[in-house]
């Protein structure tokens, strides 16, 4: 016998459909709750539930959707025969996250062909992969932050016991595995749950309109559903971490905000593991990445530094476009983003129009993951083009040596590691009538940006535009510039840095910047760890201190000067008595 519930406080009368099995009358329950038990039902049968208007919609809890989002639910059987030794994971201090959308990672696009180029990324030093989000998104293609039903993998990509198969394979080489989830806001097709439920609330609103109902009548249950889908990822499916999209756009007014009470009590749900949390988080609120008095996450263990990437990525390319206009003409603002981790710790930003952040100096380095290149950071340019397409590699070069070696934690997105040149633009799936709302809001947002011709812009639900990100694996190992440069970094890190980082606390490193010349100075436990770096295209005259004790240098480094994109890591042994 398989027991149906159904939360439907807004629905008299519902009923299950099982295919070629018959209906059933779903009992209601107390707050809003209708069950039923079938006897008979069994993993393999597919299921939809039929509101008293007769229309019939997917379980909300589905654990796959073979038929996508509209289609019926399969009852799903969660036992699969684990191979890796169920570990407690890895310490944070050790990660190297590599970030991958799984549909255009390989040709075929999906989690057993990914299983297939997981012993490169663990030559490479990968110690994590950051899946793009799963829950099942409309059609056969996107970015997956559209996604409607969050406990179903999306059938796209197979499976979920070919995802399970996935992350064991990762396990058994070494490498953690953290899942991109959407808390902020559900995809506009396929999301039947307002029929039945008081999923939103008129209360507040996010850019994808009125905001989840995390403080209104009937939240209890959401709250619950959001964070008990957490906990599944994270046991069912054995990840080792969660990225949270956009908390920023949470609203919650409660006593105890939802990502707090969420942090807490995915934490208490998982005692024996270390759970990873990482948060994205446009307004900087570093309260959410408190340490205690051993120096362990409070809430959430990092957030994506987007100030790092913006201050390299300027020094780089000389793009002043956009936000990226608040991180020109200060160089200092690279030293401050490495050393102290947010650029803006509540200083006014012009392009905001508004102050942002919080004092972020207090943190250990490891709170913020740094990287040059992401899904956002590509995928939001008008080609979707990446940086190798248009600029020099000697500054490539330089950037990704401060970025690998800082202590900050570093992730790649996926083919940086050997100068991939696919584009990755923004691509969805959707039905005619938001295809049309997409692709002109599309050319809408990016018409702002220098350059732009309407003309030329991939077309977001075009088929073509998805494949042109597939990475093109046969270019690995043609230009070994890139790939021996990133193992090389990534060794040195994990040899000579990794050790370090667990004495790594806030208030401990500083910096400086001027003409080109960047400096910066962390104190690890007894260790000093020293960057000189000249980031322009200008020879310029340096002192580097601790010159003696370098552990990498790329670029000129002469006596008294740095050449352009000239780069010193230095590390000083820790003192001895006597």
């Amino acid at each position: 016998m398989i027991r149906f519930r159904l939360w439907a406080p807004l629905q008299e009368r519902v009923r299950v459909r099982i295919e070629a099995r018959g209906e059933w009358e779903m009992q209601p329950q107390e707050n809003g709750w209708h069950l039923a038990d079938v006897s008979g039902a069994r993993p393999g049968d597919l299921y939809k539930f039929i509101l008293s208007n007769g229309i019939e919609v997917p379980d909300p809890a589905s654990r796959f959707q073979p038929r996508d989002v509209h289609g019926s639910s399969e009852i799903i059987n969660p036992t699969f025969a684990w191979q890796a030794k169920h570990s407690n994971g890895r310490p944070w201090e050790e990660m190297v996250i590599y970030e991958m959308h799984v549909g255009a990672f390989t040709e075929a696009g999906t989690f057993l062909a990914a299983i297939d180029k997981l012993d490169h990324l663990a030559q490479l030093g990968i110690t994590a992969i950051q899946l793009m989000p799963l829950s099942d998104f409309p059609g056969r293609y996107g970015w997956g932050y559209d996604g409607v039903l969050p406990y179903a993998p999306d059938s796209s990509y197979g499976r979920p016991e070919d995802l399970k198969a996935l992350v064991d394979a990762a396990h058994r080489r070494g490498i953690c595995v953290f899942l991109d989830v959407v808390y902020n806001h559900f995809g506009p097709e396929g999301n039947y749950l307002p029929l039945y439920a008081p999923i939103f609330s008129d209360k507040h609103k996010t850019p994808w309109g009125s905001g989840i109902n995390y403080d209104g009548v009937g939240c209890r249950i959401i709250r619950d559903f959001i964070i008990q889908n957490a906990i599944y990822w994270l046991t069912e499916f054995r990840m080792d971490g969660l990225r949270l999209d956009a908390v920023h756009a949470i609203k919650d007014d409660s006593d105890l905000h939802i990502l707090r009470e969420f942090s807490e009590r995915v934490r208490r749900a998982i005692p024996g593991r270390q759970i990873h949390l990482i948060v994205e988080n446009e307004d900087n609120n570093s309260a959410l990445l408190t340490r205690d008095v051993d120096g362990k996450p409070q809430h959430f263990t990092a957030q994506w530094n987007d100030d790092i990437h913006h201050v390299l990525h300027v020094a780089a390319t000389d793009e002043t476009f956009g936000y990226y206009k608040d991180y020109a003409g200060n160089i200092s603002k690279i030293g401050r983003a490495l050393a102290e981790g947010f650029v803006f710790q509540g200083e006014q930003m012009e392009y905001r129009g508004k102050a942002r952040g919080a004092p972020s100096a207090g943190l250990p380095p490891t709170a913020f993951v740094s990287f040059i290149q992401n899904h956002d950071q590509i995928g939001n340019r008008a080609m979707g083009d990446r940086m190798i397409a248009s600029h020099p590699i000697e500054a490539l070069k330089a950037i990704a040596a401060v970025y690998l070696l800082s202590p900050q934690i570093p992730m790649l997105f996926m083919g940086e590691e050997w100068g991939a040149a696919e584009p990755f633009p923004f691509f969805c799936d959707l039905d005619e009538e938001l295809k049309k709302k997409v692709k002109s809001g599309r050319r809408e947002e990016l018409s702002r940006l220098p350059g732009f011709e309407a003309d030329d812009v991939p077309d977001p639900t075009s088929e073509n535009t998805f494949r042109s990100a597939k990475l093109c694996w046969d270019n690995l190992g043609r230009d070994k510039i890139f790939g021996d440069y990133y193992r090389q970094l990534l060794s040195l890190r994990y040899e000579r840095i990794v050790p370090l980082l667990m004495d790594a606390r806030g208030h401990s490193a500083n910096y400086d910047a001027t003409a080109g010349f960047v400096s910066v100075k962390w104190r690890l436990g007894p260790s000093i760890l020293y960057l000189a770096a000249n980031l322009s295209d200008e020879a310029i005259e340096a002192r580097i201190p601790h010159k003696a004790c370098s552990i990498f240098r790329v670029g000129d480094c002469g006596s008294g000067h740095l050449g352009p994109w000239a780069v010193v890591w230095s590390l000083s042994p820790p003192k001895t008595d006597g």
